[in-house]
C-alpha cells in the first residue's frame, strides 16, 4: 500500500496478487463443485414404486445406485476411446421402480433430453454407467451417470448420429413414458 494524502492506495504489486488469490479460489470452488456432483437419480413416470412423501418419485441415493448389481461395457464412443464402462443395467433400474411404460425420457443436468425405447434395455443390455476405466465419472468427464450401449458389438446400428444420440451423459432423471 503506498500512502498519498494520508489516503492508503493499493499498489500494482498488491492488486496483482489479490487478483491471483482471486483466481485460485474461484479455480479451487468450480474444482470443488465438478467433484460434488452428487450421483443420484430420480425416476418417475409410469412406475409402481416411489420413496417420496408425493409418492411421484423414486429417488436413487448413492449408495443405492452402487448397491444394483453392476454390469460392464468395453466400447468406444464418438467422445471416447475404446474404455471400459461400469454401472447398472438400465433394466435394473426399471425393475427396481416396477416401470411399466414402453419408453424413458432421459433428463441431464445440462438440459438435454432424450428418449429411448424401453426394448432397447434387452436388445442391448444398456447400463448407466458410473465409472469409466475403474475411474469415478465426474461432471466434467460425462458423469455422473453415463448412459452406454455396447457400440462395437453393434457397429452397424449404434454409428452415426441417430445412435450417438442415445449416448446421454449427466444424467440426473428419467421418466417412464
Amino acid at each position: 500500500m503506498r500512502e498519498t494524502h494520508g489516503i492508503a492506495r493499493p499498489t500494482r504489486r498488491t492488486i496483482r496478487t489479490a487478483s491471483y488469490g482471486l483466481m485460485i479460489a474461484l479455480l479451487a470452488c468450480c474444482a470443488a463443485t465438478a467433484r460434488a456432483t452428487p450421483m443420484s437419480l430420480d425416476v418417475s413416470g409410469k412406475i409402481e414404486r416411489t420413496n417420496d412423501a408425493g409418492h411421484h418419485v423414486f429417488h436413487f441415493s448413492e449408495a443405492q445406485i452402487l448397491a444394483l448389481p453392476s454390469h460392464s461395457i468395453t466400447t468406444s464412443t464418438s467422445w471416447t476411446p475404446r474404455s471400459t464402462f461400469t454401472g447398472p443395467l438400465l433394466a435394473d433400474i426399471l425393475t427396481k421402480v416396477g416401470a411399466y411404460g414402453d419408453r424413458v425420457e432421459v433428463h441431464t443436468y445440462d438440459d438435454y433430453t432424450y428418449t429411448v425405447p424401453l426394448s432397447d434395455t434387452g436388445h442391448y443390455g444398456v447400463i448407466v454407467a458410473y465409472s469409466m476405466n475403474g475411474k469415478r465419472l465426474k461432471i466434467s468427464d460425462f458423469g455422473p451417470l453415463f448412459l452406454i450401449y455396447p457400440r462395437d458389438a453393434y457397429p452397424a446400428e449404434l454409428t452415426g448420429a441417430t445412435a450417438d444420440a442415445k449416448f446421454v451423459w449427466q444424467i440426473k432423471a428419467l421418466i417412464v413414458k
